[in-house]
């Protein structure tokens, strides 16, 4: 499901915010298993194989961020380095393996056997945001979250697919708060920027892509572009992967204050950049924030 889908927006989002604010009249505790289970629903509905994959990497980042949070265990820097190992391997295996291994190949004329690893999805934005986790729990700032708290904070479905990457810091003050903020404030915020996503998705970036995918194909299909058509192309592109990124960070965000949550910002104008050091930081903020920090 993708967040401009039907079936996101007309059966999945309306089920899963009704649950859950009639389980939380009831029970604080019984609405986040809810967004649990509906966020674990959403990552299923892409390809179900991927979800073993998924939990196994939740429920081994959880017990490795536990054991190294408490100072009296040795091998605390050990266990933090293996799980981070653990980490960038499979995130290595599953994205690089079949690529490495096929120009491995091609250079050296031979025939190793190449895998085809399942891609899990959002692979890249949970590995990072569990990494970050075991390194605040190494440090000592974290690790004593429960597994519910911890495992809504990697599947909570507004941030799950395409960021932004979050500090358990930033989510899960939220998720505890006894006082609420009133659900009517939160669900006019998000919405309305929910609206603003889906106009920069819907009608901007996909759009442009009527533009930039004709010029695209030509060249690929070995046609000659004239400067105006290869301009437009290049321009449309740009725009499209600009308001593409820049609509589903807005959704992101505008999904989260539904559910009563703040999620950071994650997308600031780059284009207004003057440098592309600047850019970078701007595009995409939290993941600058993550390489910057650890």
């Amino acid at each position: 499901m993708l967040f401009h889908s039907r079936e996101f927006l007309f059966l999945f989002l309306p089920i899963v915010l009704m649950g859950w604010l009639l389980i939380r009249a009831r029970s604080q505790t019984a609405s986040l298993w809810w967004l649990v289970a509906g966020s674990l629903v959403f990552y299923s509905a892409w390809d179900w194989r991927m979800l073993p994959l998924f939990l196994a990497s939740i429920l081994i980042n959880f017990a490795a961020g536990r054991y190294v949070s408490d100072g009296a265990r040795s091998g605390r820097k050990a266990t933090l380095a293996a799980a981070i190992l653990l980490n960038v391997g499979a995130l290595g295996y599953c994205k690089y393996a079949p690529f490495l291994l096929r120009t491995l190949n091609q250079f050296l004329g031979i025939a190793l056997p190449t895998p085809h690893p399942i891609l899990p999805l959002a692979i890249s934005f949970f590995t990072f945001q569990q990494i970050a986790y075991l390194v605040e729990c190494y440090r000592k700032r974290a690790g004593q979250e429960t597994f519910l708290e911890y495992i809504l904070f990697v599947t909570f479905f507004p941030q799950l697919i395409a960021g932004p990457i979050i500090h358990h810091r930033e989510i899960l003050p939220q998720l505890r708060a006894p006082e609420r903020r009133r659900f009517d404030n939160d669900f006019a915020v998000g919405v309305t920027i929910l609206a603003i996503g889906l106009f920069k998705k819907c009608f901007l970036a996909d759009t442009l892509s009527q533009f930039a995918n004709p010029a695209f194909n030509a060249a690929h299909c070995g046609f000659t572009l004239g400067v105006t058509e290869a301009w437009v192309g290049t321009l449309a592109f740009t725009l499209q992967i600009y308001f593409d990124f820049s609509g589903y960070s807005d959704m992101a965000i505008g999904l989260g204050r539904m559910f009563g949550v703040k999620l950071p910002l994650n997308f600031d104008s780059p284009l207004k950049s003057t440098s592309l050091s600047e850019l970078w930081r701007r595009w995409h903020m939290t993941l600058d924030r993550f390489l910057s920090e650890h």
